[in-house]
């Protein structure tokens, strides 16, 4: 069995889809949706940049979930390949709204509208350089999280993500981390401070937390044909009511992504599909497991090649 799985923010480059773009009315198309339904040129944005236009949060996210729906549409129109066949969709982050597009519970024009209002609250949550974020590597999640507690009148930071075995990311108030930094260094445990803007996955992204909210209760969600797997729990979610409820709690809570690999394959996943720009979730996956067959979506040469 087969769970698609779609990236988050990182993945983004300019010039993403270009090739698909320009082979494909398909995808040609949605690229025009996206840009009459933002009121801005997104297209021009993906295929030509400025990098540093395309970094931010507000058009990142969008961004790549245009380029994931494309590509999972071309793959399933085009090539008839039937991805619908996955026992799970899942999704990193903002992916997980690209999973439930995807899999059909919120359709395109609802999904890109809210991930420029999810990007923009969560840049704007903290003032600029407030927040931060620092990614651990090579330790443990119940030895970080004993020193956070063992800390916590020292400095106050939350996983933010828990990415695979020995790879997490913290998030928090940049003096806070500095003092979280200055812990690590005594344990010698590897890190590394991560060039974002803003603490994401964490408590201080409470305004951000309100605003999706308000935002969520507008939108008209559907009964999709695939399981999805939660951000927050690991575990697959139960219906509408607890689907809206989780992807409110996401913004402030960890990402359990490593949890949430070793559920899928426990329940008998053995191949992993990573439809959107980049191989981040790839490489992921085979750091959480040797045993499952892993491959990736991002370019026309990759869906000829496809077998599931």
């Amino acid at each position: 069995m087969f769970s698609v799985i779609f990236p988050g923010q990182g993945s983004q480059t300019v010039g993403m889809g270009k090739e698909l773009y320009e082979r494909y009315e398909l995808v040609k198309n949605l690229f025009k949706q996206a840009d009459d339904i933002l009121n801005f040129s997104i297209s021009n944005l993906i295929l030509e940049g400025p990098k540093e236009e395309l970094d931010l949060t507000i058009n990142t996210q969008p961004a790549i979930f245009l380029i994931s729906y494309s590509l999972f549409n071309l793959a399933k129109k085009e090539f008839n390949i039937d991805l619908n066949k996955a026992k799970y969709f899942a999704g990193h982050s903002l992916g997980e709204y690209s999973a439930l597009s995807c899999a059909g519970y919120l359709d395109f024009s609802d999904t890109i509208k809210i991930l420029r209002v999810r990007g923009d609250a969560m840049q704007n949550s903290v003032p600029k350089g407030q927040g931060g974020m620092v990614a651990i590597l090579g330790s443990k999640v119940d030895v970080i999280e004993k020193i956070l507690l063992d800390n916590k009148k020292l400095f106050n930071a939350q996983i933010a993500n828990d990415n695979s075995d020995g790879q997490m990311v913290l998030s928090g108030k940049i003096q806070d981390l500095e003092n979280l930094i200055q812990i690590l260094k005594k344990n010698s445990i590897k890190h590394i401070k991560l060039p974002v803007s803003a603490p994401f996955h964490c408590e201080l992204m409470s305004s951000a937390t309100k605003i999706m909210e308000d935002q969520l209760k507008k939108i008209d969600f559907k009964n999709g044909q695939n399981k999805l797997i939660s951000n927050v729990t690991a575990r697959e979610i139960k219906g509408l009511d607890e689907l809206k409820i989780l992807l409110i709690k996401q913004i402030e809570n960890r990402v359990r992504w490593r949890e949430s690999v070793i559920n899928m394959i426990e329940n008998d996943v053995n191949h992993f599909i990573e439809i959107g720009p980049g191989k981040v979730l790839s490489g992921l996956v085979k750091r959480i497991s040797r045993d499952v067959k892993i491959d990736t979506i991002n370019a026309l040469t990759d869906i000829e090649n496809i077998k599931i």
